[in-house]
């Protein structure tokens, strides 16, 4: 396994706990999988695999893999339609180099400060109520977002592990793909200087990400039983 994407795993699960903790779920971290003791909340995983060396028993075996049970295969490396789930979509790992001078570049982009100001960025992201308030005061966690006059016109989150900083729910309301990527990458970057970016994308999304930088470093995989 290529070693940033074991950290961008790693990175995955920990945003992955931290949004279940925000809910009052339970989780667990174990050497070889995350796992939420009860069900995530929607589009989070109720399992994430940290190794490659995992059978699909391993894994179903830790969670309430009842219908709508979804788990993120980091490596793409579990079979799980043999557990009856059903494969969701592929994606790629992806990695950038520490921004150069990101705080300057980071201009037009602010921190989402307040419990208000979530909920606005919520309702643009179309995360509803998934994204609770402790978020905004988690050291470890930046929200950022970019203005057209008053409207939201992008943001994304940025939450940062040991060795890495993860990118992720990027999304785009009046700003072009490309202008949103680079400044969420400037901006994180400025908020968490001097550390790598990690993420997952597939499709478009990839392309962009590539663009902004990024580089892929391993498959993934997200199951889900119907």
């Amino acid at each position: 396994m290529d070693s940033r994407a074991v950290a961008a795993a790693r990175n995955n699960a920990e945003w992955c706990d931290l949004v279940c903790r925000t809910h009052g779920i339970d989780t667990t971290f174990e050497p070889d999988v995350w796992v939420a003791l009860r069900r995530s909340p929607p589009l989070y995983p109720d399992a994430v695999t940290l190794s490659d060396r995992l059978s699909a028993g391993d894994v179903v075996r830790r969670v309430d893999s009842s219908t709508g049970c979804s788990i993120k295969d980091s490596f793409a490396s579990v079979d799980l339609s043999i557990e009856g789930f059903r494969l969701l979509f592929d994606a790629e790992w992806i990695y950038r180099e520490p921004a150069e001078h990101p705080a300057g570049a980071a201009a037009g982009w602010s921190l989402v400060g307040t419990p208000d100001q979530l909920r606005n960025w919520a309702a643009a992201h179309g995360g509803g109520e998934v994204f609770r308030p402790a978020l905004v005061n988690d050291p470890a966690v930046a929200i950022v977002v970019a203005y057209d006059n008053e409207s939201i016109a992008a943001g994304a989150i940025g939450n940062r592990s040991a060795s890495v900083v993860g990118v992720s729910n990027l999304f785009t309301v009046t700003a072009d793909e490309d202008q949103a990527w680079a400044g969420a990458v400037a901006a994180i970057s400025a908020h968490f200087p001097g550390m790598p970016l990690v993420g997952y994308e597939n499709a478009a999304g990839l392309l962009t990400a590539h663009r902004a930088g990024f580089i892929t470093v391993g498959p993934l995989r997200v199951w889900l039983k119907d």
